[in-house]
């Protein structure tokens, strides 16, 4: 029997190769994952800008139009989607770089289904259940609302452009909702090949705070975790 968690987890499938997409879809829906499908990068972006960002992708590295590592740093500009590379590329640079800079997982086709719901269960896992909804629009409370694709938060009915910056630091945080968020997380994860320090978060926080809360020196929603990072409220039952 499968669990409530697991039965909810969208999973978006990248691939110009439409059998290798068959099989993605099928391994993968057998277990109980939702999951849907789109050829090429673009179409990848207007499936998350019509339907939200999904729990995980599993991305193709050459691609039409647009690569798997362009795709991803497309998506990496508004939000901190975990991605899996599944790609026939076996080169040791390729593999570092998508990595390092890209991807939680790699893995080289041809593939073992059993092995890729292994490994999507481990990132899944790692990453945890999500207490908002991150549809298109993802519905806060009745004062915040925020469309992570576009990068615009709907402050008290004001609409409100985010920063790329900005947009990836609320999605970690609207995300991990509940949780506390290590200061050490967010600059690993923000700033991945960048030797990023706390002041230079906390630069960040302090905008995204007088963008969203009713008031920035009392945060309903960026709260500070004193020497350990930050959290953001759980959605209401």
């Amino acid at each position: 029997m499968l669990d409530s968690v697991q039965e909810t987890y969208r999973i978006l499938a990248v691939d110009d190769n439409t059998y290798t997409l068959r099989i993605v879809q099928h391994t993968l829906e057998q277990v109980g994952y939702k999951v849907s499908t789109a050829v090429s990068g673009p179409e990848a972006l207007r499936a998350i800008n019509r339907h939200g960002i999904p729990h995980l992708a599993i991305v193709d590295l050459h691609m039409p139009k647009m690569s798997g590592f362009e795709f991803c740093r497309a998506v990496h500009e508004f939000s901190d989607m975990p991605v899996i590379m599944l790609t026939a590329v076996n080169v040791e640079n390729t593999i570092i770089e998508g990595l390092e800079r890209h991807a939680e997982d790699y893995i080289v086709k041809p593939f073992n289904p059993p092995e890729l719901v292994a490994r999507v269960r481990r990132v899944l896992r790692r990453i945890g259940s999500y207490s908002y909804t991150l549809d298109s629009t993802t519905r806060v409370d009745e004062r915040l609302m925020v469309n992570f694709p576009k990068r615009e938060a709907l402050v008290d009915g004001e609409l409100v452009s985010l920063t790329p910056t900005e947009s990836k630091l609320l999605y970690i945080l609207v995300r991990n909702a509940g949780r506390i968020v290590t200061t050490e997380f967010l600059l690993n994860r923000i700033w991945p090949m960048q030797d990023a320090h706390e002041d230079r978060l906390h630069v960040h926080v302090h905008r995204l705070r007088r963008k969203i809360e009713a008031d920035h020196n009392d945060p309903a929603y960026i709260i500070a975790e004193r020497g350990t990072g930050y959290s953001f409220p759980l959605a209401a039952e």
